[in-house]
């Protein structure tokens, strides 16, 4: 399909059919069916799940508290039942995304940020350092390798929200942090071809918001970082952390010139810690939310693994879209078409920033749509998660509950 705008307008072409709606009157696209602006009557049909949080993300279809019945509550992480659990997650964590065998997986403290933090820490320094953002966390990112690891020779890439910088800028002798997806702008990257086969430096992939609902080349990343509380709607505070053979070389030959918190140690003596990415984790994890991620994994694999996981969310944000090109007073907070995230869904809306607080206010209220107003640090809009555990039918059922919002508040 190809987009294409007037201002006023919004038009999207299905097959040989061009389809445009003005703000004038209603039409139907994409099943749903857009009401007329005079219209003031609340739609007869409310989300069976209103759960669009970018995080924590709605659980997966069908859950309910019976997932923990199996869970090694009360024991160990160490007994032979819990590291028979963290291992378990580890496995089924490599089959289900497709991550080469000699590449490593690990179960790490403090959620995505923690992950992030420790390879960090623990890698960077060897090289010059590129680091491209393009929202508040790749913000966060660079601020922390300037002012916290305070390292010398770094270069910025950066772009508004909404834009993706101009990533071959990059230099393959440097290394290199990025987000795959700006979970607060909306913004991902199309792909990993700009990274060279041939670098020198090592790529720092933060893919919370983009792993289980993107293809990501494992070619391409030598450190990719992400949290069990997006794409699969798990739990908080655990992170992953997953190494490539030439990520593991660095933390064996490059000793970082600071002081290294246990949290954030990866190796031992010039030793890569190997039983980190074996079950054994650097501290506590929580068993019960170790069993919900398990549950999560075993549901992806049933319906068809990586691939039904990334078409349900690109079904989502079809749902979205189409809604988008026949609304006029909405639009993608993303500029090019190309960098559109299937997850983290950013719109900006024809409305004063205190109408758009009082949209989300009443959506809340009304039990329709929970935590969808836009990042604190990003342009006042909507983010609404359309990640693979959220049902295109609660999407369908929310705009139109967005459209009467609006028209009461704008």
């Amino acid at each position: 399909q190809s987009c294409f705008r007037r201002r006023g307008q919004r038009a999207m072409r299905l097959g040989s059919t061009v389809v445009v709606a003005s703000s004038r009157r209603a039409v139907r696209l994409g099943g749903f069916s857009l009401r007329a602006l005079s219209s003031s009557a609340a739609p007869a049909t409310k989300p069976a799940c209103p759960n669009f949080s970018s995080g924590p993300c709605a659980k997966r279809p069908g859950w309910s508290p019976a997932a923990y019945s199996d869970a090694a509550v009360g024991r160990s992480h160490r007994s032979k039942l819990g590291k028979k659990k963290l291992k378990e997650a580890i496995e089924k964590t490599k089959s289900v995304l497709g991550i080469p065998a000699e590449y490593h997986v690990g179960i790490v403290p403090a959620s995505d940020t923690g992950a992030i933090e420790m390879a960090m820490w623990s890698m960077l320094g060897a090289r010059p350092v590129d680091v491209c953002h393009w929202e508040s966390f790749g913000k966060t990112w660079f601020a922390d390798v300037t002012k916290q690891l305070k390292l010398k020779d770094v270069t910025e890439l950066t772009a508004d929200y909404g834009e993706l910088p101009d990533l071959s800028k990059t230099d393959p002798e440097h290394d290199v942090v990025f987000t795959f997806n700006g979970t607060t702008s909306g913004v991902r990257v199309p792909s990993l071809d700009w990274i060279s086969d041939a670098r020198a430096g090592l790529t720092f992939n933060d893919a919370t918001s983009a792993v289980f609902a993107m293809e990501i080349d494992w070619t391409k990343v030598d450190v990719t970082t992400y949290s069990w509380q997006k794409v699969l709607g798990g739990e908080g505070a655990h992170g992953m952390l997953i190494l490539s053979p030439r990520a593991v070389e660095r933390l064996e030959t490059f000793k970082p010139d600071r002081a290294l918190p246990k949290i954030f140690q990866l190796a031992k003596n010039g030793k890569f810690i190997a039983d980190i990415f074996q079950g054994a984790t650097i501290n506590t994890p929580s068993m019960v939310c170790v069993e919900d991620y398990l549950d999560a994994l075993n549901w992806a694999e049933s319906i068809g693994g990586l691939p039904a996981l990334i078409d349900r969310s690109l079904a989502n944000l079809k749902v979205v879209a189409d809604w988008v090109d026949a609304t006029p007073w909405v639009d993608f907070l993303a500029k090019d078409p190309a960098t559109l995230s299937s997850t983290s869904v950013c719109l900006t809306l024809d409305a004063p920033p205190e109408a758009v607080k009082k949209i989300t206010a009443f959506l809340e209220a009304e039990n329709v749509a929970y935590d969808i107003g836009s990042y604190r640090d990003a342009p006042p809009g909507l983010r609404i998660w359309c990640g693979a555990t959220v049902e295109a039918d609660d999407l369908r059922a929310l705009l139109p509950w967005i459209e009467h919002a609006y028209h009461l508040h704008k």
